[in-house]
């Protein structure tokens, strides 16, 4: 079955997505820049597409980091256990 259709391979595609995307923006703070920079008289880059969609990521991994890693123990346990 395809993680599209279950919901629970869905949540751990999507906790994946953001686990990884947070540490590659560890490793790498600019990887989701794209090589842009800041014009004159702009306040933050314009992200859109596929990065900007891992930058919003790696942005809630960070932010919500503890509750992001209870999010894969809860999932790690219900996979082992459960399924």
């Amino acid at each position: 079955m395809s993680a599209i259709f279950d919901f629970s391979s869905l949540l751990t595609v999507i906790l994946l997505i953001i686990c990884t995307c947070a540490y590659l923006r560890d490793m790498r703070p600019t990887i989701f820049d794209g090589g842009q920079t800041l014009q004159p008289g702009e306040t933050r880059l314009k992200r859109s597409g596929v990065t900007g969609f891992f930058w919003k990521m790696s942005r809630i991994g960070e932010r919500l980091s503890p509750y992001v890693g209870a999010s894969c123990a809860i999932m790690a346990i219900h996979l082992l256990f459960f399924k």
